[in-house]
Parts: structure tokens; C-alpha cells; sequence
């Protein structure tokens, strides 16, 4: 059965928040401010940027709070609706009451956690994996938080365990979810909870995917993660940077900068990263440096070009925020060195960014698949088209515009 791209999100968000207590003693938790605006609000304008056009609220705890800031979603651009049920109800009663108000196809979701959702992507591997419902699938490399899946290597979800007891867990659900409306047909007249009984049917007859994801998801479930949450919501805007071809002429094959005797500049480079800093950039490098491995150079070496490319931005006032590289050798089979994405990924959990908003500027065919991969904005330098063209053409001109 072939489905139309979901323009419909349905959202539970009728929990009473007894983890965020006391702030929820008086609103519900998706209702808690960052920079000036709901945490819903500001999931409900991503969701809109996806080219949703519809939300679904299931409402419980104090729905009056959500409904009279957001009435029927006019003010943001979007057709809001309500369901509103019962505090005590379980989430599968809340699905069952509201299945009436349901699309055939739509995306389901959580509302104390967000992810920088990229529809087309999602909806691309739902296309091309039958199953009847497919989550979002944090890969929790980091042991960011309990996992609670396991995803076999066809993206299949082999088990789901809402308690987390299992063994070998590698995953967790946050949601963001394509779900087929015929999935309801699963739940019982009781009280239950939806993912308990439903998502362990739907593993045994394997009609539950998974799109997995090494981009950490930002959450208002408990206090503790508030801080990360909130830092992540002001975050400043970032480009990242390959080195060698692009900051500096890049050595032959199989060749290195061994010192900075070897490092020269690409006209217009530096003033490329002093123009990113003034605009209030984060500028970044990452850097694949195979000739550690191969005991071509050192990796005391590479840290003193680094610190004198340091030094001589410095002089210009401009600087490098971050720079991460790879030591290891081609046939490492690292999760860091390009076309793999781990330092992107890495750069975005420590500076809290969203790559699908973030420039990565390579110059060949491993930045691309690394960029893809991580799915930031890649842009590629050519000789035509250096790095300080594209930050004053592209990068900067773009953000003019979406400024006005």
C-alpha cells in the first residue's frame, strides 16, 4: 500500500511531567520557555520548515495552557488540532480516542524531545523498507542515555523494550516516527500504553524499522537535560572547514604537511575565516591526517601547524574554534576519518549544532559523502571557486537573506 508524503504530525503531549516538578507544577512540559518561546513552539516551526501543515495535539495535563497560546495554529502558520482526554489516560487510549482525527499516513511524535528532522530523508527509507511503521532511532553511540532497541543491519527493530531490561540494546526511540493509521487497529478497548503493546507486535511480524541516526536529539523530559537543551536552542551558527585544499594548497597523493614549512595559504583564506568570525560563525576544521599512521609525521607534528595556523589567524583577528582530525590510516575502518561523518558528528554534539543548518566545506568527493552523511550543507571549493568566494557568494549572501 503506497502512501503521500505525511503533511500531518500527531504529537502526545498529555503527560504530567512528574520528573520537571516543580516547573510543571503550573504548565505542561512542552509549554517550558527557551529563548523567549515555548519548547513546543519552537518543534511546531521545524515541523513547518518539513513542510508539515497539520498537528494533532493529544492533550491531558493542563490543556488549556497549550491551547490558549497556540488556538488553531493561525499565529505560526499551521492547522492545529486537539484531542483532549482524560489525565490518568494511558498513550494507547490517547491514539484510540483521537484515531478518528487521523490521516491514513502520519509522523508520530513525542513532545519533550527534538531532532533536526530532514522529512525528505526519512520518508525516502520509509518508501524503501516495507514495514508499517518506522521510528527514529538515536544510535546512542556516545551513551548519551539507557538504550532501548536493538536494529539489525537490514533496519529492521529486532526488539523493543520500553523498560530497557533487555541485553544487547543498542538504540533509542525518540520518536519522529512514520506510522501507518491501520497500526491502531492493534490496541485493546483497555487503558494501555501504546509503544509497550503495539511496537513488540509489530517487531515479531517485522513491520517496524528503523531510521538511525548518530545526531543527538535535544530533550525536556528531566531536569538535567534542560541546560543541554536550552544551550542548544541559542546555539550560534557554525561552518566547518576541510584543511588541505581548502585553507591550504593540498599536497600530491600519498603526501603530506609534515611542518608549516609545507602549509601554504589559499589566497583569500584567512580573510575567508575572519569574515565568518566577524558574522558570528563558529569556524571549524576537520581534517583527515593519515600520515600519523603511516609514521610519515607525528601527531606533535600536526598539533604545532595547527597552533601556528592558530597564530598567524590570530594576527588578522580572526580564529578556529575547533579542530578535529583523524589519525588513523586508510584501511582503518574508523568511524572519524572522511567519507565517514564521526568528526562532524562529534563537532556537532560538542558545539551543540544542528547540521542540517550547518556548512561543511570540503574539496573532493570524500568531503561530499561525509557532509551527505551527517546531511550538513556541503559546499566544494574548485579553482574557480575558492573559499572566499564561497563564504562571501553563498554562505554570507544566504544569511542576509534569511535575515530580512
Amino acid at each position: 500500500m503506497r502512501f503521500e508524503k505525511p503533511t500531518q504530525a500527531v504529537i502526545l503531549a498529555g503527560g504530567k511531567g512528574e520528573r520537571l516538578k516543580p516547573l510543571t507544577d503550573t504548565m505542561p512540559k512542552p509549554m517550558l520557555q527557551f529563548q523567549g518561546k515555548p519548547f513546543l513552539e519552537h518543534l511546531l516551526l521545524h515541523l513547518k520548515s518539513q513542510g508539515f501543515k497539520q498537528i494533532l495535539l493529544l492533550l491531558g495535563y493542563l490543556p488549556h495552557v497549550i491551547q490558549n497560546y497556540f488556538g488553531d495554529g493561525t499565529k505560526i502558520g499551521l492547522k492545529i488540532d486537539y484531542s483532549i482526554s482524560d489525565i490518568e489516560n494511558e498513550t494507547g487510549r490517547r491514539m484510540k480516542l483521537a484515531e478518528h482525527q487521523m490521516d491514513p499516513c502520519f509522523l508520530f511524535m513525542y513532545c519533550d524531545n527534538y531532532w533536526p528532522l530532514n522529512m525528505e530523508r526519512v520518508w525516502n527509507q520509509y518508501c524503501h523498507i516495507p514495514a508499517r511503521c518506522q521510528l527514529t532511532i538515536y544510535s546512542n553511540k556516545d551513551h548519551y542515555t539507557r538504550d532501548n532497541v536493538l536494529v539489525s543491519d537490514d533496519k529492521m527493530i529486532i526488539c523493543y523494550d520500553k523498560n530497557r531490561a533487555s541485553e544487547n540494546l543498542s538504540g533509542i526511540d525518540i520518536g519522529f516516527a512514520i506510522m501507518r493509521k491501520d497500526i491502531l487497529e492493534l490496541l485493546p478497548n483497555q487503558n494501555v500504553n501504546f509503544e509497550k503493546t503495539v511496537f513488540p507486535y509489530l517487531v515479531e511480524k517485522r513491520e517496524l524499522s528503523a531510521y538511525v541516526t548518530d545526531h543527538r536529539y535535544y530533550s525536556v523530559g528531566s531536569i538535567d537535560r534542560l541546560p543541554e537543551t536550552e544551550a542548544f536552542l541559542r546555539r550560534r551558527p557554525a561552518v566547518i572547514l576541510d584543511r588541505d585544499g581548502v585553507l591550504n594548497e593540498k599536497p600530491p597523493k600519498a603526501e603530506y604537511v609534515k611542518t608549516m614549512r609545507d602549509f601554504k595559504w589559499m589566497p583569500g583564506a584567512k580573510e575567508a575565516v575572519r569574515l565568518l568570525n566577524q558574522s558570528g560563525f563558529l569556524v571549524i576544521i576537520v581534517t583527515n591526517q593519515a600520515g600519523i599512521a603511516r609514521d610519515i609525521m607525528t601527531e606533535e607534528d600536526l598539533l604545532k601547524i595547527h597552533e601556528q595556523i592558530k597564530k598567524e589567524l590570530s594576527e588578522m583577528n580572526a580564529k578556529i574554534d575547533a579542530i578535529y582530525y583523524c589519525a588513523h590510516g586508510w584501511d582503518a575502518g574508523c568511524e572519524c576519518r572522511k567519507p565517514r561523518a564521526g568528526m562532524l558528528f562529534q563537532a556537532q554534539r560538542d558545539f551543540r549544532l544542528d547540521l542540517t543548518d550547518t556548512y561543511f566545506i570540503g574539496d573532493d568527493i570524500r568531503d561530499q559523502q561525509a557532509g551527505d552523511a551527517a546531511d550538513c550543507k556541503t559546499l566544494l571549493v574548485t579553482p574557480d571557486r575558492p573559499l572566499l568566494e564561497l563564504v562571501q557568494k553563498k554562505i554570507l549572501s544566504e544569511t542576509t537573506i534569511a535575515k530580512k
